[in-house]
């Protein structure tokens, strides 16, 4: 099983779709302060990863509740 780190693409994603972010494939670097953001290019592996964070968020039907 793979796991996922926080910053990640797959984090990111999860973490757009559940707040209603757009769509925007990324990921945080990992140094402390300032934290890098990187864009990910369609067909890499990171932006699979993103994607995937993406749409098992939006099927879980779990979103921020604003209200």
């Amino acid at each position: 099983m793979k796991t996922y780190k926080h910053g990640g693409p797959y984090d990111r994603g999860s973490a757009d779709a559940y707040y209603g972010r757009a769509f925007s494939p990324h990921f945080w670097d990992d140094s402390t302060y300032p934290r890098v953001k990187t864009a990910l290019k369609e067909g890499t592996e990171e932006y699979a990863e993103y994607l995937k964070g993406w749409n098992e968020q939006h099927a879980s039907g779990d979103y921020k509740d604003w209200g």
